[in-house]
């Protein structure tokens, strides 16, 4: 029999880093609404799978929770208005990740019907029954997709199709994700925290979609009252809580797998193939509320921090806001700040524009000083073989990094590039500061198709 979370105390994976965590910043930093923006721009490609397709024109009147734009295949999602207002010529946006895509500009009206705790008693407010069975596992699957919801974790993967039932392989965990092991963000925390209810609740909701027999939530060590929240909120139904050791990246969904159930994905392989299905708590959350309450995917919860945020916060926010606004809300930049990070600084992509829009798949900003980024100057490989040491999925980092460098695909494929999770592990412990995950990145992007 497998080992599970109950019989496996301390619970962790091989390999990993331990780099500073920094969350002391913004984790004891309860949720604020940020303001209605007088815009917001949304992107038609905020998950991964086909772009949405555009349903609205012009100068059209949109409230919110509006659909704008709709799935444009199996494995994609839908786009909703984030306030209410009037659309504007489509456009397009540079995302973070460089990514060039369309996008549709929503003015302002002149007000608001849900601001401030309003929207936050919306979103997350209320009662969350534990009884999933009023629901059909096709209604809630069905539910989930109209919302638009994908993987909050930063994955963006379109959640309805991990509701589906599949008689090939079927599920018998689902999983709940609440490690947040990328430094500084605590965005998961104070959700689970501050409104553990519609997570217990969605997790219910999506086992009893795709059939999971045990729902288990994971959560690190490092986070004794999110535990004990979730436990709480969760007293009385079959929903477990794991608790794994604080290691970078537990919360990379292979790396869960592993260390709670003791079941090893295969490389190249899915959560699927080991009978398990993975959701972030935010997404957990956001089940809830699209099946419960017949809400879209409109808002998520931010970190912004770093020591080069004048005051780091987590901010519940409208999908499509500019990244500007929040850290304007924050207080704005210090005066030794320079770089601007999507993301966690282990995972995130720097940003060159900060009016690029908040994605589905947004969980924070990290603004670092000149100390933090200060590094040694990039010399050759050593061969010391760390990066293979560190990396959780035990693959060679540097040789799929060099592949790539110089577009030895065939040599690139074969040390396995796209099974890469992009961690930054390896370009952590690297002592000849080789850019090793962006490389790779790079490598994926030009990888031809075979």
């Amino acid at each position: 029999m497998t080992a599970t979370a109950t019989d496996r105390p301390g619970a962790t994976f091989p390999r990993g880093v331990h780099p500073p965590e920094h969350k002391e910043l913004s984790k004891d930093a309860a949720v604020e609404v940020l303001p209605a923006p007088a815009r917001v721009t949304l992107p038609l490609i905020q998950h991964l799978g086909a772009p949405a397709k555009l349903t609205v024109q012009p100068k059209q009147d949109v409230a919110l929770g509006d659909v704008i734009a709709e799935a444009g295949g199996f494995i994609s999602a839908a786009v909703h208005a984030t306030i209410t207002g009037k659309t504007a010529k489509p456009t397009k946006v540079t995302l973070p990740n460089g990514r060039h895509v369309p996008a549709v500009p929503i003015a302002a009206g002149d007000a608001e019907p849900l601001d401030g705790e309003a929207l936050r008693a919306d979103v997350f407010g209320g009662d969350w029954p534990t009884d999933p069975a009023a629901y059909e596992p096709k209604q809630i699957a069905e539910a989930v997709s109209n919302a638009g919801i994908v993987g909050l974790g930063g994955a963006a993967f379109p959640t309805h199709v991990k509701l589906l039932q599949n008689d090939k392989k079927p599920i018998d965990t689902l999983l709940v994700n609440g490690c947040e092991c990328e430094p500084y963000l605590t965005a998961d925390y104070r959700l689970m925290v501050e409104h553990p209810e519609p997570i217990v609740t969605g997790a219910l909701l999506a086992a009893h979609a795709n059939g999971a027999e045990r729902i288990l939530v994971a959560i690190e060590d490092n986070k004794p009252e999110a535990i004990e929240a979730i436990r709480k909120a969760a007293g009385g139904t079959e929903i477990e809580v794991a608790v794994v050791r604080t290691k970078y990246p537990q919360g990379g969904e292979k790396q869960a797998i592993l260390a709670i159930t003791g079941r090893e994905v295969p490389t190249g392989g899915l959560p699927l193939d080991v009978g398990v299905v993975v959701v972030n708590v935010g997404t957990a959350a956001a089940i809830a509320r699209a099946v419960v309450r017949g809400k879209p995917l409109t808002h998520r919860i931010v970190t912004v921090t770093g020591a080069g945020i004048a005051r780091p916060k987590n901010l519940l926010v409208p999908i499509g806001v500019p990244y500007a606004e929040l850290i304007e809300f924050c207080g704005g930049l210090t005066a030794d700040a320079v770089r601007v990070i999507a993301g966690g600084p282990m995972m995130g992509f720097a940003i060159g524009d900060l009016s690029a829009p908040v994605t589905k798949g947004t969980s924070g900003v990290t603004v670092l000083t000149a100390d933090d980024v200060r590094r040694a100057s990039e010399t050759a490989c050593v061969r010391c073989g760390r990066c293979v040491d560190v990396c959780p999925l035990n693959l060679v980092p540097t040789r799929i990094a060099l592949a790539a460098k110089h577009q030895d695909w065939d040599l690139a494929r074969k040390y396995h590039i796209q099974a890469c999770m992009e961690c930054g592990c390896c370009a952590y412990t690297c002592p000849a500061s080789l850019p090793l995950v962006q490389l790779i990145r790079m490598g994926k992007a030009q990888l031809p198709k075979e």
